[in-house]
């Protein structure tokens, strides 16, 4: 199976005065096509910098980055917003949707954006959000929000969806639902899309194809789940 991404030899930097702080030293990683992939991993250790690199928010101190056959590592800050724009879905803690607007009103804004969108409603149906589409984000609860975000990022019809933290500011019940959502962007019903979600929290690796263990910026363990468990075969 071809990759969707691969990192040659990346590390990053951060400088503050006179002050250094390698976030990434020296990463290669293989990531295929069609998995869900968790990166894990304590606070600090390097997760949403590699994140970050891969959709193309950040460019790398050394190494190259390569995301759906693409070499984005020089690109320019015009390249990689086109980048952004025309290839990756992003999900985060926070939702980032529109107060002004309707539930609707926030998934359509994507068809401004790349023209193979998926049909809006279509997206908030998935999500089960088909009975609130015309209304508005303070009348909907956290998770519903966060949901709105998910239906927004997958009506973009990406080909790599990047989640940072999407489960961490809900509760366990909305926190499954979710992923339940998010793991069945990879499915061949839905295009087998590749899925990255970046966690602290451990039971997230159970239901993974991919677990990838990142610590004081280096990969320390790459696994392959034979068997992943369902979502609801996890004790949350």
């Amino acid at each position: 199976m071809e990759n969707k991404v691969s990192l040659k030899g990346v590390s990053k930097i951060y400088k503050t005065g006179s002050t250094e702080f390698k976030a990434l030293d020296n990463i290669d990683l293989d990531i295929e096509a069609g998995k869900f992939v968790v990166i894990l991993g304590p606070s600090g250790a390097g997760k949403s910098t590699l994140l970050n690199l891969i959709g193309g928010m950040d460019t790398p101190t050394a190494g190259q980055v390569i995301v759906n056959g693409e070499d984005i590592t020089h690109f320019s800050d015009n390249q990689l917003s086109d980048f952004r724009a025309r290839s990756i879905g992003f999900i985060f803690q926070f939702y980032n949707i529109l107060p002004s607007l309707t539930v609707l009103e926030n998934v359509e804004l994507i068809n401004e954006i790349v023209k193979d969108h998926r049909d809006a409603a279509e997206a908030i149906a998935d999500v089960g959000l088909a009975d609130h589409m015309n209304k508005f984000p303070n009348q909907l609860s956290g998770g519903e929000q966060q949901r709105v975000s998910i239906a927004r990022a997958i009506a973009k019809n990406p080909a790599l969806l990047l989640c940072d933290e999407p489960t961490g500011a809900l509760d366990s019940a909305t926190g499954v639902m979710i992923l339940k959502i998010l793991k069945k962007q990879c499915t061949e019903e839905r295009g087998n899309n590749t899925v990255i979600v970046v966690t602290h929290n451990a039971l997230i690796a159970d239901i993974a194809d991919v677990v990838i263990r990142v610590k004081n910026g280096h990969i320390v363990k790459v696994e392959k789940n034979a068997k992943p468990l369902a979502v609801e075969e996890v004790q949350w």
